[in-house]
């Protein structure tokens, strides 16, 4: 069977997701099993994802995907580059994906694979170089070398939000065979508040419950996605939330010297010097997010570095995953992994139990996620309700389990 691949996080689901497996679906024929590749207990803008992944991932299920594989933490905590290279290469490894649907503000796609073909190309390097003489941040000197070297029309694509991931996508996809398609994003745009063509932001749905906007929160949600929240909630486990652990993790970053900092700052553009300076005397997260930020690093960069930290990653992530994790399937689901017997590049895991059977670099890879998901209990109302990673398979929805 063939796969249509979503990369995604689900933080939390809303309708707009649910439109875009529906077109993927009504795309690519109504047999398309749809695949997803989704974040696990950690989201690429550095943040603990609201709900669990199990929650996330059965809720996708439950509307319109047949299988979730996680996207493991090192690769769900890195930058858009990282986490899109991760994404594809579990596409990839599957055997089974012919193409990558993905949302898209320009909703055009050989736009996005002409910036990518920039990007890879020999003369962005040195033009990227000089652009950042001028001091601006990467992604505006990254936007104007792609305009120097293709055309300003193409490279408008790097100053949106969906369409810069869709452009990683793109120089993933390099050489696959899979197949981009762009579709073009319906609704909110991806920090707006306001609702647009009946979809609002996963970003808006979040700020409605940090304020307390509860019933606003779950109205916004996808079906599914507001009972399993609901569910999460009730036991314990959602929302899962900074100030539940920041005590924690301020320990952990006080801990570190100049040099674990330094592990740390892929760019080695001396950001870990500002972190080792404030990170021993800060007394929250915001005050030392607030104390190292400059015009030249966006944000997001800054909460990764904090929680790469936090959890004692790797400096990279490995070239790709040592395995193809399974969180959630259906029976066209059940298929598919049937199918990935044959096709599959990489042990597809549903038991925990059978991680020690594999290569000691999958072995490693499935212990620190273990021990990545010990620390997002701590981000949770009840700590003790979140499973052990060695103890948790796959969500199975069965034909008519809603």
């Amino acid at each position: 069977m063939a796969a249509a691949g979503i990369i995604t996080e689900y933080n939390p689901l809303h309708m707009g997701h649910v439109h875009l497996m529906a077109e993927a679906r009504r795309l690519l024929g109504p047999e398309t099993g749809i695949l997803c590749v989704m974040s696990g207990n950690y989201v690429q803008r550095g943040a603990f994802a609201l709900a669990d992944k199990a929650a996330r991932a059965a809720a996708a299920v439950r509307s319109g995907a047949d299988l979730v594989l996680e996207l493991p933490v090192p690769w769900a905590l890195s930058s858009a580059e990282g986490f899109a290279a991760g994404a594809v290469e579990i596409l990839k490894a599957t055997g089974a994906v012919t193409h990558l649907v993905f949302g898209s503000e320009g909703g055009d796609a050989a736009s996005l694979c002409r910036c990518a073909e920039v990007l890879c190309s020999e003369g962005f390097p040195p033009r990227l170089r000089e652009e950042l003489k001028q001091g601006d941040s990467f992604p505006a000197a990254r936007q104007r070398a792609v305009e120097a070297l293709l055309s300003a029309e193409d490279a408008a694509a790097l100053s949106r939000p969906n369409d810069t991931l869709g452009v990683e996508y793109c120089k993933a996809l390099r050489g696959s065979g899979i197949q981009p398609v762009a579709v073009r994003r319906r609704g909110a745009g991806h920090d707006s508040e306001t609702a647009e063509g009946g979809f609002v932001s996963a970003s808006a749905i979040r700020r409605a419950i940090c304020r307390g906007e509860e019933k606003t929160a779950l109205s916004l949600m996808a079906p599914a996605m507001a009972e399993a929240y609901r569910q999460e909630q009730a036991v314990g486990r959602a929302p899962a939330a900074l100030p539940n652990c920041e005590r924690a993790m301020l320990a952990r970053l006080r801990f570190l010297e100049e040099e674990d900092w330094a592990a740390l700052d892929l760019g080695n553009e001396g950001l870990y010097r500002r972190f080792a300076r404030f990170a021993h005397s800060a007394a929250s997260v915001s005050e030392l997010l607030e104390a190292v930020k400059t015009k030249r690093y966006p944000l997001a960069r800054l909460r990764r570095m904090v929680f790469r930290a936090y959890l004692g990653l790797p400096s990279a992530p490995p070239e790709k995953p040592a395995y193809l994790r399974v969180l959630a399937a259906n029976g066209r689901g059940t298929a598919l992994l049937a199918g990935m017997r044959n096709t599959a590049s990489a042990p597809v895991l549903t038991k925990p139990a059978a991680v020690r059977r594999l290569e000691p670099d999958a072995q490693s890879l499935f212990s620190l996620e273990a021990r990545a998901d010990r620390l997002y209990a701590l981000a949770c109302p009840d700590p003790a309700a979140v499973p052990d990673a060695w103890r948790t398979g796959p969500v199975i929805i069965r034909e008519g389990a809603g």
